[in-house]
């Protein structure tokens, strides 16, 4: 049974799940190198089907998220809907985006207006779906009637299906879809018996964003900003968000009653003359790992369940994670590599095989995702091709695991291209940019070369079997830190040698890489290891300022040559860039003493 997996809102992508497996997944934004676009996904269909070596009269089953939703099939001519191209759309539904966009749902209403609008609504609600089938039929000549799958279904699917718990305890939550901003589930066996939903009024999710917005980052954008700066300010505001947002008999509820038109402007009018964006970050964050584990406390008193599945924009929050594994009960956590919406499209296809697996009486097996490179693969000679009409020079080590390594102990930042694109937020390897751990200057230089304003340190990437050498008590996390989805308190190891990815809480988001998963990537954090005894290398991702990271080999040249990195590795090859580290160095330097840069004959 093959499954074409669809998601066409926040940030749009599509599957294809062959048998219950994964075999692509992709999101528009990749394609269409926009960052967050949304909108039929018109490019991700063509590329998943592709990826998996299937034609569209192969597809049993269209499986789409979400149901309640209008259509946003074309702006000016452009497959799909995407932020900076929204003019054209009637004042009505250009008020409803742009909340949408900007505080995290388009549902946080009070009960009676949020119905009116879903009833007043209606027409264009069907309209999508019926426009959706048509699509499918003219365009790729898919004749099967789609399957709208709920919002949160989708996300709760993509966390149990992945997870390899035959038995968890799931609790989806972000800003809203589908009216919903939460639900909760008891999965046992193949089957999610759902306990609880909040309301899309009631969501925490939306707090999060108003505060992002409030510190001057675009929300539903900028929140995991929001979450590392946390961690330098004192959460001297908890009074002030308890008495706005809390959990109460099993769910979410708004206490404040705040309406997003009115957030910013009640939230702010609340906070005393000189308050500082680190303290509302700790407060809003300290609040949030509160609320998030009251929720799943309670619930996990209720099922029993040791286990715990996590989907949903708000466990995007690494933070959150770990605080919900040290819950009194709970013995581990899975949290679904595609968290936030870009995860929607494999949460329906999920969904809608296992339901027909289950009427058709077929037994559930328990099967834990092996990685999450299910995108465009770079060949060798595409990257050859592109590196040549670049004039970039190139080699091609006998052991590039060895070279990089030494060149990564030389102290050069090296970017990697390699192999099948992530599926998912995370670089994962394979559109990774690389530098040593130790340098506890390079969350300043690096991330201003990058042009990123970032307050979590770099990711450490790190060998599966050195979890427990590294990190204070892995256990229950080990999966879930392959996808670097978790925050754990470093050992002093780690905070003596490693400086650069460990936060100023102690903490490092890890991810554990096991050969079987990326081999090229697992070597060379092995031999990076004999070389400088360090164990763990830095990992970020590879793309430009406010573009998604790369996809192409077409891609990562360009963003390697603009953000005036040291080394590249394109598949097979590495290729030196036009400026070196020391120029790379003073580049920072001078920006930080506010003087003009020079880079050098060749920059």
């Amino acid at each position: 049974m093959l499954v074409l997996g669809i998601a066409d809102g926040q940030t749009s992508g599509a599957c294809v799940v062959g048998d219950g497996r994964i075999l692509s997944a992709v999101n528009e934004e990749r394609m269409a190198r926009q960052k967050q676009a949304r909108g039929f996904p018109w490019k991700s269909i063509d590329e998943a089907l592709r990826l998996a070596g299937a034609s569209p009269k192969d597809v049993d089953v269209a499986a789409v998220s979400d149901r309640w939703m209008m259509l946003r099939e074309e702006v000016d001519g452009w497959p799909g809907w995407f932020e900076a191209r929204a003019e054209g759309r009637d004042g009505v539904k250009d008020f409803f985006f742009r909340m949408a966009s900007m505080f995290g749902g388009i549902a946080p209403f009070l009960p009676g207006v949020r119905n009116a609008y879903y009833l007043l609504r209606m027409p264009s609600f069907a309209h999508r779906r019926k426009r959706i089938g048509e699509i499918l039929r003219d365009k790729w000549n898919i004749q099967v009637a789609p399957r709208f799958v709920h919002h949160h279904y989708g996300h709760a699917a993509s966390a149990y299906y992945t997870s390899g718990f035959d038995e968890a305890l799931v609790v989806t939550m972000d800003g809203g879809g589908d009216r919903d901003c939460s639900h909760v589930y008891s999965a046992r066996d193949g089957l999610l018996q759902k306990l609880s939903s909040s309301s899309s009024y009631d969501s925490l999710g939306n707090y999060y964003a108003y505060v992002t917005a409030l510190c001057g980052y675009k929300a539903k954008r900028h929140e995991g900003k929001i979450t590392g700066l946390a961690a330098r300010g004192e959460p001297i505001y908890v009074d002030l968000f308890e008495s706005m947002i809390g959990f109460s008999n099993g769910k979410l509820v708004n206490r404040g009653r705040v309406l997003f038109n009115k957030a910013l402007a009640t939230i702010e009018a609340r906070l005393p003359k000189g308050w500082k964006h680190a303290d509302l970050a700790a407060s809003i964050q300290l609040v949030s790992e509160r609320v998030a584990c009251a929720l799943v406390e309670h619930w996990q008193r209720e099922t029993g369940h040791h286990n715990v599945a996590l989907a949903g924009g708000l466990f995007a929050n690494v933070r959150i994670n770990e605080c919900i594994l040290r819950v009194k009960g709970v013995k581990n956590v899975s949290v679904h590599p595609g968290m936030s919406d870009e995860g929607l499209a494999v949460g329906a296809a999920l969904a809608v095989y296992q339901d027909d697996a289950r009427k058709a009486g077929k037994p559930y097996e328990a099967k834990l995702l092996p990685h999450a490179c299910l995108g465009t693969e770079i060949k060798d000679a595409d990257a050859e091709s592109v590196l040549r009409a670049a004039g970039l020079e190139f080699t091609k080590p006998k052991n590039t695991a060895a070279h990089v390594a030494q060149l990564l102990h030389e102290g050069h930042v090296v970017a990697r291209a390699s192999g099948a694109m992530e599926y998912g937020p995370r670089a994962l390897g394979n559109r990774t940019i690389m530098y040593r751990p130790d340098d506890h200057s390079v969350n300043d230089w690096l991330n201003t070369l990058l042009r990123r304003t970032e307050f979590m340190p770099f990711a450490p990437a790190s060998t599966y079997e050195s979890a427990a050498d590294l990190y204070i008590d892995p256990n229950g996390a080990l999966e879930t830190a392959r996808f670097m989805t978790i925050t754990l308190h470093c050992k002093p190891i780690m905070r003596k040698r490693c400086e650069g990815v460990v936060h100023v809480d102690g903490t490092a988001r890890p991810q554990l890489v096991r050969r079987e998963d990326n081999p090229g990537f697992y070597d060379i954090i092995t031999e990076y290891e004999k070389l400088s005894g360090l164990p763990a290398i830095i990992n970020t991702s590879f793309n430009i300022h406010e573009e998604p990271i790369v996809r192409t080999a077409k891609d990562a040249v360009r963003a390697f040559l603009d953000s005036k990195l040291d080394y590249l590795v394109l598949g097979p090859f590495v290729a030196v860039g036009p400026v070196g580290s020391a120029e790379t160095r003073a580049c920072w330097k001078a920006q930080k003493e506010r003087e003009p840069v020079s880079v050098g004959a060749n920059g």
